[in-house]
């Protein structure tokens, strides 16, 4: 899918900014950049739309503290979001993006935890994950079609000031 071809039958696009969660049941194109932040897609595909969070760190430390910066807060905030909108957890399905690291991956390293914490949430609510493309050395740059939930992805070796644009720029 060419960038151009995919903006021409979205009215409504939107640029998800870390520590953001964002729905609409109108068809938009929702544009991210990830690093070892995580971006999760949550589609109904009963009733064909979707939304997407974008969260920066794994867990809260505590509770009134839970932000959308953080994954557990995201991810329950997101499926909250489309459950009031009137789905069903069984129609439910997610992606996961994210959670690269440019030096080595070890065990516990801030990408690692924060696709842990992601796959945690939606396994305990039940929702499956259809397809992920996580870890490596890699930025990510996103493109999700909520709609159809399909997902285009962009791998680049180093994440610039103008990759974050329209808010870094």
């Amino acid at each position: 899918m060419h960038e151009a071809q995919a903006k021409e039958s979205y009215r409504l696009e939107y640029h998800l900014k870390p520590g953001y969660v964002f729905f609409s049941p109108e068809p938009t194109l929702i544009y991210a950049v990830v690093g070892s932040a995580v971006m999760v897609c949550l589609w109904d595909g009963q009733k064909r739309y979707g939304g997407a969070a974008h969260f920066i760190y794994p867990k809260a430390p505590r509770r009134e503290e839970a932000t959308a910066r953080y994954g557990n807060a995201a991810v329950s905030a997101l499926i909250r979001l489309l459950i009031e909108e009137g789905s069903e957890r069984a129609h439910l399905q997610a992606q996961i993006f994210g959670g690269g690291d440019p030096g080595p991956q070890e065990a516990g390293s801030l990408g690692l935890e924060n696709v842990r914490i992601a796959r945690e949430v939606l396994q305990r609510e039940g929702i499956p994950v259809s397809s992920e493309d996580t870890g490596g050395s890699l930025g990510r740059k996103l493109i999700y079609k909520t709609d159809t939930n399909e997902v285009m992805v962009l791998k680049v070796d180093r994440l610039r000031r103008e990759d974050w644009f329209p808010y870094g720029a």
